[in-house]
This record gives structure tokens, C-alpha cells and sequence, in this order.
């Protein structure tokens, strides 16, 4: 498998929380990352369908739809995009069903950036 490079990489944000959108985003531009940013789910997965991101890290508490169900349909329209579940609240139900779903990392809103960058990295390059 090839090794992806953070400067090609697509990483999409969808979180209805603008200002968890911008430090989110911040810290993955810092990172290098190439960073799309979301706010609505209906937007967000004809994005990734026509585009297919390598990573998306999605919001659990969403108006429209449920984080896992945007999971579910990013499944069906970008099968090879990995997602990284980031939320404000850590149910282990939502957990189970996320992780289950083919998420790659679970966290909860306020985890260490090292850690996160770390999830991203990895969830980028799942060969590794």
C-alpha cells in the first residue's frame, strides 16, 4: 500500500459547531493536513461523493441526521473514506455502534491534539 502524503490527504470536518469546526480545522492546517470543513450534513456527503476524502471526522450531534447515520450513507457513496468519530459526549452505546460501523478512533471533544493527530494519521494510512 502506498503511504499517503498529509499535503494530498483530504481531510473532511462536519460538526454543526462552527467553533469546533475552526480549532479543528486550525490544528490540522498546522498538522499540514489539506482540510475541507462542513457544517451541514446534506452538504457534506455530496461533497465526499463527488470528491472522496481519505479521512472524515464527524460530529455526532447533528441537525438532520444523526453522525452515525452520516456515517452509514458516507459508507455507501466514499466506501474507502475513513472516519474518526468526534464528539462532545462519550455514550458507549454510540461508541459500539460507530466503532462497529467501521469507524477508525473514537474521541470525545477536548482530547489531547497529539492523540488526535495521531488518529488522523493513522486513519489516514490504515496499511500501517
Amino acid at each position: 500500500m502506498v503511504a499517503l502524503n498529509k499535503e494530498t490527504a483530504a481531510v473532511y470536518l462536519l460538526d454543526d459547531d462552527t467553533s469546533i469546526l475552526k480549532a479543528t480545522r486550525r490544528l490540522l492546517d498546522s498538522a499540514g493536513w489539506k482540510v475541507e470543513a462542513f457544517t451541514d450534513p446534506i452538504a457534506f456527503l455530496e461533497h465526499a461523493a463527488a470528491h472522496r476524502p481519505d479521512v472524515a471526522v464527524i460530529d455526532i450531534l447533528l441537525p438532520e441526521m444523526n453522525g452515525l447515520e452520516v456515517q452509514a450513507r458516507l459508507r455507501r457513496v466514499s466506501p474507502a473514506t475513513q472516519v474518526i468519530v468526534l464528539t462532545s459526549k462519550d455514550d458507549p452505546w454510540v461508541r459500539i455502534m460507530a466503532m462497529n460501523a467501521g469507524a477508525s478512533a473514537f474521541f470525545t471533544k477536548g482530547v489531547e491534539s497529539g492523540e488526535f493527530l495521531a488518529g488522523v494519521t493513522a486513519a489516514a494510512d490504515p496499511g500501517k
